[in-house]
């Protein structure tokens, strides 16, 4: 039995590689600020959705966290209508491990 692996984010846990790791740590980012927004103008998700621009089907499926269903563009553009600033702060990125060992890593 190997020892349980330990993850920054459970998205490193979930993925195979930094790079999508990466995008969803974004676009969960993203979908969690625009949620609170809307949860802070006290609207119906029909009113809501009609601000943001988006039927209220899939306002719905952003509240309740279907990330596999925005792209991080689509995101970008609510956060914007939703009245966010959006800032992105690049660094270097610190060495990652082999994919090959991320795949035979376990979860505990």
């Amino acid at each position: 039995m190997t020892d349980p692996q330990t993850y920054a984010s459970v998205w490193d846990a979930l993925t195979d590689t930094a790079e999508d790791a990466a995008n969803l740590t974004v676009r969960s980012d993203l979908m969690i600020a625009i949620s609170e927004a809307v949860e802070r103008w006290e609207l119906t998700q029909a009113e809501a959705a009609r601000r943001l621009g988006i039927t209220q089907p899939r306002l719905n499926k952003l509240l309740n966290g279907k990330i596999d269903q925005f792209s991080l563009d689509m995101l970008w553009n609510l956060a914007h209508r939703a009245g966010l600033h959006v800032r992105v702060e690049i660094t270097r990125a610190k060495p990652q491990r082999p994919v090959s060992n991320l795949r035979k890593a376990r979860v505990a």
